[in-house]
């Protein structure tokens, strides 16, 4: 394929666009799929007492991306670190969030090289 001089600019400038809008579908796509993963791993592998606070884990979609969040948010502090009792003593840590934390950010940057690479 001959490509003018002139057009030169056009065509590398009409492929970047093309190559970027790729990257960005793909990523986006990683980022849907891993938020549902997250969901689904923080549901399964937070601590329950009733299962309310494990139920209550869902995502936002964002401008920037996504958001996992649980509707008892005052409780994830309190159990992934562990907390004071009224008597004295501490409650020990259930730590349920860090592990799916990252492992989901290995997983999404692993994702990106991958869209980025092609």
């Amino acid at each position: 394929m001959a490509i003018d001089i002139n057009d030169l600019a056009k065509e590398i400038t009409k492929t970047v666009k093309q190559y970027t809008g790729e990257v960005v579908e793909k990523v986006e796509m990683s980022a849907d799929e891993l938020s549902q993963k997250g969901v689904k791993l923080l549901k399964e592998r937070s601590p329950k007492k009733s299962g309310e606070y494990a139920r209550g884990w869902g995502r936002v979609k964002t401008k920037g991306g996504y958001i996992i969040k649980n509707k008892k948010y005052q409780l994830t502090h309190l159990l992934e670190k562990g907390h004071a009792k009224v008597g004295g003593g501490r409650v020990p840590a259930k730590i349920h969030i860090t592990p799916v934390e990252e492992q989901l950010i290995k997983e999404f940057v692993e994702a990106v090289e991958k869209a980025v690479k092609g």
